[in-house]
């Protein structure tokens, strides 16, 4: 059983298997839109998860050969080197409901691949500006902190700085 999609895999009839945004991520890239190559992980591992309280197996392999391909078809690397790749979570049921996880983007951004985005871009502010909310979307979804750990250092920092 495969536990992922590619985006160009699927089309809109797969909400069930692929959640809503990702069936409307499939068919808007099967009508040829400009959507980014990505993939998703299809709601049966979700269902396994909260079933068994771990990931299926195979899974992390799937995962790992996805973002190969993500890395062959934009020129990019994950995690490396001076043109990194970044990505997206977004959970998304068959019907968008409140109290779901929510995003978290930036996947990749590391001290290295800062560096490499901040020569990309011309713009080191913006790319250590989004290395902060990776670190702190991170903290407050996946492990569920509280957002005032991270908003009052920076709250602090602006205040001293007269920002």
């Amino acid at each position: 059983m495969a536990h992922l999609y590619d985006f160009s895999a699927g089309d809109g009839s797969n909400r069930d298997l692929l959640g809503g945004k990702g069936a409307g991520l499939a068919e808007m890239t099967q009508l040829g839109l400009p959507v980014p190559p990505g993939f998703t992980i299809t709601t049966d591992v979700c269902r396994y998860y909260m079933q068994h309280g771990s990931a299926p197996d195979g899974l992390r392999e799937e995962v790992e050969e996805a973002v190969g391909r993500l890395e062959q078809a934009t020129a990019r690397t994950f995690g490396a080197g001076p043109v990194p790749i970044l990505l997206s979570v977004r959970s998304g049921a068959k019907f968008s409901m409140p109290g779901m996880m929510d995003t978290v983007l930036n996947i990749g951004l590391n001290d290295e691949t800062a560096k490499g985005m901040a020569s990309l871009t011309g713009d080191e502010r913006f790319v250590y500006d989004a290395y902060r909310r990776l670190v702190q979307m991170f903290g407050s979804v996946v492990l569920e902190m509280d957002d005032e750990i991270f908003e009052h250092p920076l709250d602090d920092y602006k205040q001293a700085k007269g920002y």
